[in-house]
């Protein structure tokens, strides 16, 4: 059984048990969060499609914690003005456990 959610402008293919990273929020561990705007739901009985959404379904998960993406590097030049410029970045993103998948 899998689900296509919508999050921030992105797709995700989500299954129960599965641990995601997802765009930053400020909720502390162990908080619940509902994702409504399902797109798609797959179960033995059939797949589902909304259009553009399933009103009845609903994923549940829970945050797991606070984590930072991959490091992004930053170069800023201009040649032969000895100037360069380098600076990182690391974003963070709230990582989550799909705790259920449940449509009515």
């Amino acid at each position: 059984m899998y689900a296509i959610i919508e999050d921030g402008s992105r797709q995700l293919k989500v299954e129960e048990g599965q641990e995601l990273d997802i765009d930053f929020r400020d909720l502390a561990a162990g908080e619940e969060i509902k994702f409504e705007r399902v797109l798609a739901f797959r179960d033995d009985s059939g797949l589902k499609i909304g259009r553009p959404a399933l009103l009845a379904a609903v994923v549940t998960a829970k945050v797991v914690s606070v984590v930072q993406g991959p490091k992004l590097v930053v170069q800023k030049f201009r040649r032969r003005k000895n100037y360069r410029r380098r600076t990182g970045h690391r974003q963070l993103h709230t990582r989550v456990l799909i705790e259920k998948i449940t449509i009515s």
